[in-house]
């Protein structure tokens, strides 16, 4: 009977063995003429509850509590001595309130709210699912704001939703995946700022950018950044401005072509390199819209240049020092 000392308490008076379904049960009867209250402990399941305790107050109502400190760690509804129904659980060391809601067999099941012990308010509002949240539900801030709304499958995000910050502004709606975003529209304070696919959260395939929700960019993202065939437009007529090749969010290596933003008439045709103009066909207008040049240009002969007077000011400094 040692091993059983763990569990034996001042609540405790009677222990006694019994054969039941070809196995051993443990029973442990307190016997109360007001309260006739009663634990029942399955063999193999004593090193899981070993600890803890439940006093029945009625047939399918009761207080779980651990023997070690008398803590409360759940009150509600019981069914052949496993939670089922509606209860409340508690944080054992201040009995803090950290889920109130529905259980079945044991677990977190159907409607609820999950607390956080610490700051001591609502996290979270909605379905559970063996434990898990599982079906509709919602996210809370600090403030008490909403902070996200909308499906969730195995504890993750997933389907449709929508995020908000903190001054109840819509920050995002769309899919996800996993917990991560998998297409939608970005918000900023209202207004339309990005929409297009995603990928473990960031902007990755084919998307666009806007500015005052007009468009200033479409074309291809990767982890987050600008990076394939792309457009820009100014956002105040809408014209195309730029169509070529991105790189880390730039304008990189590869061909494009700059148009003037009134006109819309070519300025450059060419190549790029590492973010600058390399090699290719440039025009150039007076005021009234006559053309200055018309030409070739290599512009590795600026790079030359630029060369030179770096060189030129750090041979300059060396000397000095």
């Amino acid at each position: 009977m040692k091993k059983f000392e763990k569990i034996r308490s001042k609540y405790i008076t009677k222990i006694v063995f019994s054969y039941l379904n070809e196995k051993y049960k443990l029973k442990v009867v307190k016997y109360n003429l007001s309260l006739q209250n009663k634990l029942e402990i399955k063999l193999k399941d004593y090193k899981k509850i070993s600890g803890r305790f439940i006093i029945y107050e009625t047939p399918t109502k009761g207080k779980e509590y651990i023997t070690k400190n008398k803590q409360l760690i759940y009150e509600g509804d019981f069914l052949h001595g496993i939670r089922e129904g509606n209860g409340k659980e508690y944080e054992p060391k201040n009995n803090i309130l950290i889920y109130e809601g529905g259980f079945s067999k044991g677990k977190r099941d159907g409607n609820g709210k999950e607390y956080d012990p610490r700051e001591r308010r609502l996290i979270y509002k909605g379905g559970f699912s063996k434990g898990i949240k599982n079906g509709n539900g919602k996210e809370y801030y600090d403030n008490g704001q909403l902070k996200f709304e909308g499906e969730y499958l195995n504890g993750k995000r997933n389907g449709k939703g929508k995020e908000y910050d903190k001054d109840g502004n819509l920050k995002f709606e769309g899919e996800y995946l996993n917990g991560e975003r998998k297409k939608g529209k970005e918000y900023y304070k209202g207004k339309l700022e990005f929409e297009g696919e995603y990928s473990y959260g960031e902007r990755k395939g084919k998307g666009k950018e806007y500015y005052e929700d007009k468009l200033v960019f479409e074309g291809e993202y990767s982890y987050g950044k600008k990076e394939g065939k792309g457009k820009e437009y100014y956002y105040y007529n809408g014209e195309l401005i730029f169509e070529g090749e991105y790189l880390n969010g730039k304008r990189w290596n590869g061909k494009g072509k700059e148009y003037d933003d009134f006109f819309g008439r070519i300025l450059f045709e060419g190549e790029y390199l590492n973010g600058k103009k390399w090699n290719g066909k440039e025009k150039k207008y007076y005021f009234n819209s006559k053309l200055l040049f018309d030409g070739r240009v290599f512009f590795i002969i600026y790079f030359i240049i630029i060369f030179i007077m770096w060189i030129r000011d750090w041979l300059f400094q060396k000397y000095l020092n």
